[in-house]
């Protein structure tokens, strides 16, 4: 685990989801494990899916592909389920670190629960469990529609800002990944390649670009072209005196033409034009 929860703190805040939506929610770490729940115990329903390791083996995959796609777009994600239930998935970052999710789920989103359990059945047909108990917990949730599942996602949006601003996510100090997030956000302009990474850091070229993969999502020339092309940005907004060439400099690129390349590639247009449209203002 790369990040500490305070989990006193944390259990609160998920009551406090629950008795605003009454829709369970969850926090897994960035390696999906499942940390806290509440309420702790799943419906019925999904007690039943996971009673069987084909199911269990579904709801784990359902859930990590959920958590790569809201990852990659930085907010909550709202999905159906391999059976057949809506769910959200938000990720946690403590500053541009992902250091887990927040995830609600189990909810039935159907017209009727008649036509909902048409759709279920269908989905659940190859799991070896008892279709009448599957049935009769379908029919037992109460149903609710997209407006109140947006409404959810919003909040679950919000919970995770909150969780981030009041520190009951951080990262662990002593962690590589600390180490590592930290190194790059002050030597990100210094002409950096995986091998000084790794002496700097003591880590190998296996581990660093696991880590990576697992913090930002790409691997370390990635995330030090965004680091520099994010700092790119504020200095020709915020430094209008600074030519396109010294801000490139100032970022790492000691090459204009290629540094307008990348910016063009990063952001789509040249960085004279950025700074030119945002300068009006």
């Amino acid at each position: 685990m790369i990040s500490v929860f305070d989990l006193e703190e944390l259990l609160n805040v998920l009551k406090d989801f629950y008795r605003i939506t009454r829709i369970r929610i969850a926090v897994f770490d960035e390696q999906f494990r499942e940390l806290i729940a509440y309420p702790e115990t799943r419906p019925a329903f999904c007690q039943l899916i996971r009673s069987c390791e084909a199911g269990r083996r579904a709801c784990a995959g359902c859930d990590q592909n959920a958590g790569r796609i809201a990852s990659k777009q930085r907010s909550a994600y709202v999905y159906r389920c391999h059976a057949g239930l809506t769910e959200a998935i938000m990720p946690l970052y403590v500053g541009d670190v992902l250091v887990g999710y927040l995830l609600f789920g189990h909810i039935f989103s159907y017209g009727s629960h008649d036509a909902g359990w048409e759709v279920i059945r269908h989905f659940c047909k190859d799991y070896p469990v008892n279709a009448d108990e599957l049935e009769a917990a379908c029919r037992a949730m109460p149903r609710r529609d997209a407006d109140y599942i947006k409404s959810a996602a919003r909040i679950l949006h919000a919970t995770a800002s909150y969780l981030a601003l009041e520190r009951v996510a951080v990262l662990r100090e002593d962690s590589a990944a600390a180490r590592l997030d930290e190194y790059l956000s002050v030597h990100f302009t210094e002409a950096l390649d995986t091998q000084s990474i790794c002496q700097a850091l003591d880590l190998g070229r296996t581990r660093l670009f696991q880590l990576c993969r697992q913090m930002y999502g790409v691997g370390p020339a990635e995330r030090i072209r965004a680091l520099r092309i994010g700092r790119a940005k504020e200095l020709l907004v915020q430094q209008q005196e600074m030519t396109v060439a010294e801000v490139g400099a100032a970022c790492g690129y000691t090459d204009v033409s290629y540094f307008i390349a990348v910016f063009v590639k990063e952001v789509g247009v040249p960085p004279g034009r950025w700074k030119r449209e945002r300068g009006r203002g």
